[in-house]
């Protein structure tokens, strides 16, 4: 019987076996029994092992392959996150040919601005004033774009133009790389109002080959030739072409077409602003069409041999305000990005009133004209009347002055004068430095703190470190009269007391930062406060609360795309505050001893004014207020120039004359106090209660709660002997003893007091000399300058002919102001007895013992002594 043991491999191996052991067959079969369960276990065990690491494998397999389809569906699904919020919200590429097309494409009308009518035009971003033309490609059409000028675009701006899908992955990374020209069209015309970010390069380089697949290469061609910015708000090739070169865009040359390509790339390399640069550009941009292939080399060498005639650049008069218009540019820029408003298409309302802008430009040429030494007159400026005379002797050849107006119920700029030298506007406005123009906020820090207009300060040197506009100090003055009159010593004190962080807080809220320069517009807006009962009207411009100088702005079909003509109202004051900071800033009596009577600062009507100046004397302003209107003036001059120090007298007179134009049809109405304020008579300057020795009294107003509760206690009556000009004592001859008041002066005002002429009071007395005993009236016990204590007996005599009565008093001091009287009067005469009984418990330093005996007649005999209560 033959026995299998698998396959025939393992029968051979079998047999092989045997013949190397030299067993027969017979012998095999012999043993076969016994060593079969063996073989079968082996057999078994091996074929177990195999099954567990095939089943290892197949299970790490699986697993594997379970991760990864978890992974690649993980993938997907935030694939597909990722591109739906890519994709969300992607615009229409179909705004292009609503944005380009002709006829009504709304980037074929220019940008314009407008005065808040809406009928002025104040600016139009464009060389001329009328619709752009747009110039196909098709050479079939009359006019069409020269092929010169598609291959030069082409050359420059994207040249594998036509073998891409419209983008490249190149300059992912940069926001402001745009490779291909739909994907500048795109950046330029369709997400240019979303902040640079990788997301936005993702969509940019979508909507770019959707607009490739759905209109062509031409179509995108041709709306970038017709839409490209080459200088000078010059839009589109044919623009370009006539500011230029004079000529229809058909007519260019491949010269002239490089050029306008070059330029394309840098607008400000243009022929015009940098003829010589525009002209090496295009030549390299003819190079550059000859390695391309787009240009034979004959004809490049003929375009380089010959230079394209630029047109003279015509000098464009200034628009009616033009420092304006860069203000409206630059707040709208915090809602649309200028490149996105000089593109086109938009029509910009302003709050400027146009007949106030001329009026304020022309007053303020007449008054720089004059701060330049010019004694000539503007004939058609009839406003120019209103200028009040210059302070007499000063002349500023080369200084500016600029101005702006607000409308405080709505802040909105009326108004605005760019830095005119010499009589001629310019469009600059500038931030400058603020000098004493903000001290305002330092007082108001100290109203918010207990203190009030009343309060008493020293105007003194504090060791030569302040000094005043003036060279003067002082001395004591209410706060009213310091922040009127700009004094430097009292409002650098007050700042140390109030200190700086809680100052710097106060002025934060007005939109104020007390460590940089200032513009006219942040101080119109922060003093505006103060006339409208601590509200703030403006408008959130970009991270700033500001006045503004926009209204709308539309479309060219009517869309809004912004709109600010309902202001948004923010409480920075209370009323009561606001009403306190205008009772002191329109207080024409306060501010008379640096302006004196009849000053510029004066108008006719209440208006609250601050005035500030710099250390240097380089630059001066002048901040006032109406309920109605707000203007600000400002003039400066170079510190390589300046003769002397400008003060705010100077800008003052072109206040005076701004703030009447402003104001001729505003009511003439002030400030009614609100509730929580009061007023109240008061001492000058102490700002306390009156009393009889108070030489000057004042009306005051306070918080509620913050009226003064204590007698005035800087002015003091004393009794001095006439001749000798000494306290007098109760030993001087009434005959010789005169009433006088004298301000108390502290130590550290010594120095002023002396320098001003104001009389210290005497600090000794008169010599002491016992006057002349009186047999009936007079004090015989204690003795004179006796030292006392306890109960003590005064003895003496009080009688005479026609006695009436006797009083005994004590008074402290060598010359009493009040006496005490000891018991009652007594009718009865005493001969050297006791007169009265004094305890001097819980007494203590020098005291008057005065006896007065009264006759029938009404004439009184006195005795007096002095003693020392220990």
């Amino acid at each position: 019987m033959l026995f299998k043991f698998g396959n025939e491999k393992t029968l051979i191996h079998v047999s092989l076996w045997l013949n190397y052991r030299h067993i027969s067959y017979l012998d095999f079969k012999n043993i076969m029994p016994s060593t079969l369960p063996v073989l079968r276990a082996r057999r078994e065990r091996r074929l177990t092992k195999q099954r567990t690491a095939s089943n290892r494998v197949r299970s790490v397999l699986l697993s594997v392959g379970m991760v990864l389809s978890l992974l690649l569906a993980l993938t997907i699904i935030l694939g597909a996150f990722a591109y739906a919020d890519i994709t969300h919200d992607l615009p229409s590429v179909e705004i292009l040919p609503r944005l380009l097309n002709p006829p009504a494409g709304l980037l074929l009308q220019p940008t314009r601005i407008y005065d808040r009518t809406g009928l002025q035009l104040l600016f139009t971003f464009s060389p001329t004033n009328t619709p752009r033309r747009y110039i196909p490609i098709n050479e079939q059409n009359p006019q069409h774009i020269p092929q010169s000028l598609v291959n030069s675009i082409i050359a420059v701006q994207d040249p594998q133009f036509r073998f891409h899908s419209g983008y490249t992955v190149e300059g992912y990374n940069d926001p402001n790389s745009h490779p291909t020209i739909a994907q500048k069209l795109v950046s330029e015309l369709v997400t240019y109002h979303e902040a640079p970010s990788a997301r936005r390069a993702i969509r940019e380089r979508i909507l770019a080959a959707q607009i490739t697949a759905e209109f062509g290469r031409t179509q995108i061609l041709e709306w970038y030739i017709n839409s490209a910015h080459f200088g000078n708000y010059a839009f589109g090739a044919e623009a370009a072409s006539q500011l230029y070169f004079g000529k229809a865009a058909d007519q260019l040359t491949l010269a002239e077409s490089a050029i306008l390509a070059a330029t394309s790339e840098t607008p400000a390399l243009n022929p015009l602003d940098a003829p010589q640069q525009a002209i090496q550009r295009g030549q390299d941009v003819i190079q550059t069409l000859v390695k391309l292939g787009l240009v034979s080399k004959k004809d490049a060498e003929t375009a380089l041999k010959k230079i394209p005639k630029i047109e003279a650049s015509l000098l464009t008069p200034p628009g009616p305000a033009p420092a304006f218009v860069n203000m409206v540019i630059s707040q709208l820029d915090s809602q649309i990005p200028r490149d996105r408003i000089e593109r086109g298409g938009m029509n910009i309302i302003t709050t400027l009133d146009y007949e106030l802008q001329k009026q304020s430009a022309c007053v303020t040429e007449v008054y720089a004209s004059h701060m330049a030494g010019s004694t000539e007159s503007n004939k058609n400026c009839e406003s120019a009347s209103l200028l009040p005379s210059l302070p007499p002797g000063a002349a500023f050849p080369e200084s500016s002055a600029s101005a702006l107006i607000l409308d405080p119920n709505n802040g909105q700029v009326l108004a605005l004068v760019g830095e005119t030298n010499q009589g001629v506007e310019t469009p600059l406005v500038s931030a400058h430095q603020p000098g004493s123009s903000l001290d305002a906020f330092v007082y108001l820090t100290g109203f918010t703190r207990g203190l009030s207009p009343a309060s008493l300060t020293w105007d003194i040197s504090n060791n030569g470190n302040v000094k005043n506009f003036d060279g003067i100090y002082h001395g004591p003055v209410r706060l009213r009269v310091a922040l009127a009159n700009d004094y430097q010593t009292p409002v650098e004190t007050l700042k140390i007391q109030m200190g700086l962080e809680n100052v710097t807080s106060i002025a934060s809220s007005f939109g104020i930062d007390l460590n940089a320069d200032v513009s006219m517009l942040e101080l119109a807006g922060a003093y505006g406060v103060f006339g409208k009962q601590g509200i703030y009207f403006g408008q959130n411009v970009g991270d700033e609360f500001l006045p503004v100088t926009v209204l709308q702005v539309e479309s060219a079909d009517h869309a809004t795309l912004v709109d600010w003509t309902l202001p948004q109202a923010k409480p920075v004051l209370t009323p009561a505050l606001a009403y306190i900071m205008a009772n002191v800033l329109s207080d024409e009596t306060a501010r008379l001893p640096s302006f004196g009577k009849s000053n510029a600062l004066e108008i006719g009507r209440p208006a609250g004014v601050k005035v500030g100046q710099t250390s240097h004397g380089l630059d001066a302003w002048v901040i006032g207020f109406t309920p109605s209107r707000v203007v600000v003036t400002w003039t400066g001059v170079h510190e390589s120039i300046a003769s002397e120090s400008l003060t705010p007298k100077f800008p003052a007179v072109l206040w005076n004359a701004l703030m009447q134009v402003a104001s001729n049809s505003s009511p003439t109405d002030g400030w009614s106090a609100p509730q929580g304020v009061s007023t109240i008579t008061v001492c000058d300057p102490s700002g306390m209660l009156p009393t009889r020795e108070c030489p000057n009294l004042v009306s005051e107003v306070f918080l509620n709660g913050s009226e003064p509760i204590q007698a005035d206690n800087l002015f003091r009556e004393y009794d001095i002997n006439r001749e000798t000009g000494l306290l007098a004592t109760v030993f001087t001859p009434p005959e010789l003893i005169e009433k006088q008041v004298y301000m108390i002066v502290p130590d550290n005002a010594r120095d002023w007091a002396l320098s001003a002429g104001i009389q210290i009071p005497p600090t000794s007395y008169d010599a002491i000399q016992a006057p002349p005993v009186n047999p009936t009236a007079t004090i015989t016990s204690p003795e004179l300058f006796a030292d006392v204590n306890g109960m003590i007996k005064i003895i003496g005599t009080a009688s005479g002919d026609n006695f009436s009565y006797y009083r005994v008093q004590i008074g402290k001091g060598l010359n009493p102001q009040e006496w005490i009287q000891l018991g009652s009067d007594v009718t009865t005469p005493i001969e050297n007895g006791i007169l009265a009984e004094w305890d001097t418990k819980g007494l203590s330093g020098l005291y008057a013992v005065q006896l007065m005996v009264v006759r029938a007649d009404q004439k009184v005999d006195m005795a007096v002594i002095q003693v020392t209560v220990k």
